[in-house]
């Protein structure tokens, strides 16, 4: 097997099993408040996340910057949390002239948290990539095998989003609170035992 392979493969098993449900959640509580209509804003939001745990995934492997892995622990459930209470106070506005520019703000300051939380997070993916001389292959490929489990995870969560609202006819709002609440209380459990202090 190659080195990019190799890498590809570490990647991928990463983000799909049970080392990296953590991960998984997050994405669940990024997405949860979004429906199959709403496919532009989730891949604005997975991109969002995806720069920034690129960016210290980089920085860590290259020791370029380095911080706690026990703090690091506790920040990425708190990150689920954060993300799951954010999408409780979300609420569905209608477009006037007077809530344009306020829905506008909303919209982004969602995408920059994305953002932010992602930089947490690739701290954490840091630790999987195994320090080479020649990083530049396993770094890249590593990468590349996160994301095709993340968006192996966004499908999977759509598949299921369509299924309870379209074919069982579940009301959106209630379903996107019932997964929220499902993803914050298994963070609210990861919290509590990675507690650092």
């Amino acid at each position: 097997m190659s080195k990019f392979n190799q890498y590809l493969f570490v990647g991928f098993e990463h983000i799909t099993q049970a080392d990296g449900v953590d991960h998984v959640l997050f994405v669940m509580a990024l997405i949860a408040i979004y429906s199959f209509s709403d496919l532009k804003k989730i891949f604005y939001l997975v991109t969002a996340f995806t720069v920034g745990h690129s960016i210290t995934l980089a920085l860590v492997t290259l020791k370029i910057f380095s911080i706690s892995s026990e703090i690091i622990e506790f920040l990425i459930p708190a990150t689920i949390m954060a993300t799951c209470i954010g999408n409780y106070l979300h609420k569905e506005r209608r477009q006037t002239p007077f809530s344009k520019k306020e829905f506008s703000l909303s919209k982004q300051l969602r995408y920059f948290t994305a953002l932010f939380f992602g930089l947490i997070h690739g701290i954490a993916f840091s630790s999987q990539l195994a320090l080479e001389s020649d990083i530049l292959i396993p770094l890249l490929s590593f990468n590349i095998g996160l994301e095709i489990g993340q968006l192996l995870i966004v499908l999977g969560l759509i598949i299921i989003n369509v299924i309870m609202i379209g074919m069982l006819r579940m009301k959106t709002r209630d379903w996107n609170m019932l997964l929220t609440g499902a993803t914050g209380s298994a963070a609210l459990i990861m919290l509590i035992e990675r507690w650092p202090f």
